[in-house]
């Protein structure tokens, strides 16, 4: 394989890409549809849908770190792809084919079954985002390989957002609808996974494994030796809170302000469809620019034009449309910077102690931001549960009162819209560590 300092190949880089098509995918399923599932399918209470999302994701976000240090001490992280790669697309299809057990029963099973999930997930994720800071020491061409995965995350969010929806039926397709979806959605998951599993043997690692049990207080130690980090990761925290949020309500939007469930992946199509385009945009801006230039006005779009939804109960469609289209020239930074600005903050890290501990702050990045994640949809779950939502099973339509359809515009709107500001300034603090990095690496490429 090429020397650390020389371009990653294009098929290791490739496939290194396509294991984001499968998270995803599975990170954006459960966060657009399940809460829907419980709320509208399984006909569990908003407040309860809430705490079933939530917990398991706070024991995701403990486990985080956890994987982080093993993968750290183990130093080859593709075993750990593997056990994920088998163990998501199961736990997936078992997520949403719940039995009938009554509402109480059947919310302890999705919640038990979402934890397993998430187990596995954390298994893969973790030593996945690890590994960029550890295949190339240059500074571009981590943005290169970021760049590549978010066109294939992007890939795998919109099959997540609009195939799934789609397949699903919605309210009206009922439990098979969504069994089915799982089905399909599953096998795409394994293949996609598998194949990054594959596709990556032969990856060199910058640094040796640690070998050393790191715990919890010295992980904390470590994060704190790097303001620049802890600024990026409080920052991109809150932006996943206000994203789940959005993904959380656009199911709401589409089936009780739009009037047809189905609109649900029309506005993920154009949400997500504009990253596909942007994408290298944002790359080449960031040639010239900056990356955190460029990822702070990514969020600043995101931000007011997430406001100016606030007043979709009395817009057209294609308005709404045209808005959540700009909200995707936004994601699309949104997610682009952050990832290729980790490996930068990780290997200024690595260059000073001289061992490799991406595992640990990936591991973090990953607990916080799965935090985030866990947010979004349970402040969604409670403006519903505030505002008077009333929930039902597949076969049952109910009239929502009118402070239920405020209270989930808002929630689509405001709520991100103010969370995605509020992290503007954290980011600033940030600005030191990226001024730094590009006057180490002023020689751009063509």
């Amino acid at each position: 394989m090429a020397g650390l300092k020389e371009p990653l190949p294009r098929r290791i880089a490739v496939s290194y890409g396509v294991g984001s098509i499968g998270t995803g995918i599975y990170s954006t399923v459960p966060g657009l549809l399940l809460l829907f599932y419980l709320t509208d399918v399984l006909d569990v209470r908003a407040g309860v849908a809430s705490l079933v999302l939530f917990v398991p994701k706070m024991w995701d976000a403990f486990l985080n770190p956890v994987v982080g240090t093993w993968s750290d001490r183990r130093g080859n992280r593709r075993p750990f792809l593997l056990v994920g790669a088998i163990g998501i697309p199961i736990f997936f299809v078992l997520l949403f084919s719940a039995p009938d057990l009554g509402p109480a029963r059947t919310a302890l099973y999705v919640g038990v079954v979402y934890t397993i999930a998430m187990t596995f997930f954390a298994l893969f994720q973790v030593p996945y985002i690890s590994m960029p800071a550890e295949m190339t020491s240059d500074y571009h061409e981590r943005t290169r390989l970021i760049s590549i995965r978010m066109v294939l995350l992007t890939l795998g969010i919109l099959v997540g957002g609009a195939v799934a929806p789609a397949l699903s039926g919605g309210k009206e397709g009922g439990r098979d609808g969504y069994a089915l979806m799982a089905i399909v959605i599953g096998a795409v998951l394994a293949v996609a996974l598998l194949v990054c599993w594959r596709g990556t043997a032969g990856v060199r690692s910058a640094a040796p494994a640690t070998g050393a049990r790191v715990s919890l207080r010295q992980q904390a130690a470590v994060i704190r030796q790097n303001p620049g980090f802890v600024a990026l990761v409080a920052a991109y925290s809150l932006q996943a809170v206000a994203i789940a949020a959005m993904l959380a309500g656009a199911p709401y939007v589409a089936t009780y302000v739009l009037g047809d469930s189905g609109l649900a992946a029309v506005l993920f199509v154009f949400l997500v469809g504009p990253a596909a385009v942007v994408m290298p945009v944002w790359r080449r801006l960031s040639l010239t620019r900056g990356k955190l230039p460029c990822y702070a006005a990514a969020s600043l779009l995101f931000g007011l034009t997430a406001a100016s939804l606030v007043f979709a109960r009395s817009e057209p469609r294609p308005l709404i449309y045209l808005q959540v289209g700009l909200l995707g020239v936004g994601y699309a930074g949104m997610q682009l910077f952050p990832y290729a600005m980790l490996p930068d903050a990780v290997s200024a890290d690595q260059d000073r102690v001289g061992e490799a501990r991406a595992g640990v702050y990936t591991g973090v990045w990953q607990g916080v931001e799965t935090v985030g994640y866990a947010l979004g949809p349970a402040l969604y779950g409670v403006s519903l549960a505030l505002t008077g939502f009333v929930s039902s099973s597949a076969d049952e339509k109910v009239a929502q009162p009118d402070s239920a359809i405020t209270g989930l515009v808002l929630g689509f709107s405001l709520l991100p819209a103010l969370v995605v500001l509020a992290s503007l300034p954290i980011l600033r603090r940030y600005a030191s560590v990226d001024a730094a990095l590009s006057a180490a690496n002023r020689e751009v490429p063509a």
